[in-house]
């Protein structure tokens, strides 16, 4: 089979350990192989891009282990030409001899042109998908929240999801408030509605009328104070994403 790239390495990368073999040519015309483990450090990844850089290897192949392979990959992606490979796609190929190593043969298939790489988004779009992806983990983490608190006021008897469409609305972070200040009259509890909720006060008092106790009051607190927080990350995120967007407004 044809080689399509002179000077290769393969990495097989673990949480702590990175196995790297190179490949490269000899003056006889044979390929020489050299195999060296390093740490995953950033010490012992500059190492390792030190290394491959003295053996002139131009293209590296690194395989795609959990979040391992990150730091490994943007250590060396400014200093040769990486490729991020999918460990189902080489596995299998033909050819393997059983002794060999996995860094090994991920030099070889790499050096026959065998491997196709994912795609890995320049450092500003992984940025953003960082943040995008934290927000949307955010926003999760507040529907959850959220149907907690659905939880304890149903639990509490107190039935404002039925009445108002929002619960976290401005009428219903008034009512959840003057419920953990101690107040349990529907009536007053009522008169906190706002804007068309107002019309709906006959149907509030009945939905205010339960059993509101401290124990719910704690477990509403607690959970208001934490989707506060959530908010005001959400809100932090999303500013950060609109900075980071601005060079791409064209």
């Amino acid at each position: 089979m044809d080689r399509v790239i002179e000077r290769c390495a393969g990495l097989d990368v673990h949480q702590a350990t990175v196995a790297a073999c190179v490949r490269v040519p000899e003056e006889r015309g044979q390929r020489a192989q050299q195999i060296r483990g390093f740490g995953t450090t950033t010490a012992d990844l500059l190492a390792q891009g030190d290394w491959l850089e003295a053996y002139g290897v131009t293209h590296v192949a690194v395989e795609s282990t959990g979040d391992y392979w990150k730091p490994v990959y943007y250590a060396l992606e400014e200093r040769c030409m990486c490729v991020l490979v999918n460990a189902a796609h080489f596995k299998h190929v033909p050819g393997r001899k059983a002794d060999m190593k996995d860094c090994a043969w991920i030099a070889q298939v790499l050096e026959h042109g065998l491997v196709r790489g994912s795609f890995v988004p320049p450092a500003p779009i992984r940025e953003l998908r960082d943040l995008t992806r934290y927000r949307k983990s955010l926003s999760q983490e507040r529907t959850r929240h959220a149907d907690r608190l659905h939880k304890v006021l149903e639990d509490a008897g107190i039935k404002l999801a039925v009445v108002a469409s929002d619960v976290l609305g401005a009428s219903g972070r008034a009512t959840l408030e003057a419920l953990l200040q101690g107040t349990t009259d529907p009536a007053v509890l009522a008169d906190l509605a706002r804007g068309r909720l107002r019309a709906k006060r006959p149907a509030l008092r009945q939905a205010l009328a339960g059993r509101f106790r401290d124990h719910h009051a704690f477990l509403v607190g607690q959970i208001l104070a934490h989707l506060d927080y959530v908010d005001e990350a959400i809100d932090r995120a999303s500013a950060r994403i609109e900075e980071l967007l601005a060079p791409f407004r064209g």
